[in-house]
């Protein structure tokens, strides 16, 4: 049974879920699904006009102690952004834009790790060109179809299919209509996606 993983480029958490989730499900023989979203809009609709994390300052003072414990746990690059929550819309285009193609993993990675470990900002072009460049692909035109529809219309469609499916937060992980929330979740969201495989098998 397919796992869709829904994430943010924004999101502190889906940058320790992301770096984590493709190898998990490989090792379970789980199929993976990334799905690139917004935030912005889902937040919106809970009546926020930023993070949680900005809006609760205690909150987010915890969110950032617990980042410099996860990323030390699983060995991941770290350096607090200097802006938060940042706009990713590029990258997040891209990402959306090459929903399947081999290379998209490494891509969601790369790009994470330049946000979170070298407070890159993933809505600058140049920064963006490069990341492609570092996967031997042809940056210009990964660009210019990511911005040309149909492809440019992905992101917004997958954010709309998002709230749709009731993701409120991310990272958010969703197997045949259910959902789990947050990097701790993972781990469940995988055994569930096992465990339906099997049904559908014996049935």
């Amino acid at each position: 049974m397919p796992l869709e993983f829904w994430f943010d480029f924004a999101s502190t958490y889906s940058y320790i879920a992301a770096m984590r989730i493709e190898a998990l499900c490989g090792a379970k023989g789980v199929p993976l699904t990334w799905r690139p979203m917004q935030l912005g809009p889902i937040f919106a609709l809970q009546g926020w006009k930023t993070s949680p994390f900005v809006l609760n300052p205690q909150r987010g003072a915890y969110m950032w102690r617990d980042m410099e414990r996860l990323t030390a746990k699983f060995g991941l690059p770290w350096q607090r952004p200097s802006s938060f929550p940042r706009v990713a819309t590029l990258a997040a285009r891209v990402a959306a834009a090459y929903d399947g193609a081999p290379w998209l993993g490494d891509f969601v990675r790369a790009s994470f790790a330049a946000a979170f470990g070298s407070d890159a900002d993933l809505n600058d072009r140049s920064l963006v060109r490069s990341l492609l460049a570092s996967l031997d692909l042809d940056a210009a035109d990964v660009l210019d179809a990511a911005s040309t529809p149909p492809r440019s219309t992905r992101l917004r469609a997958n954010t709309e299919r998002a709230i749709a499916l009731g993701v409120f937060g991310a990272p958010t992980c969703t197997v045949d209509g259910e959902l789990f929330w947050g990097e701790e979740a993972l781990d469940d969201a995988i055994a569930w996606a096992e465990t339906r495989s099997e049904r559908s098998l014996s049935n």
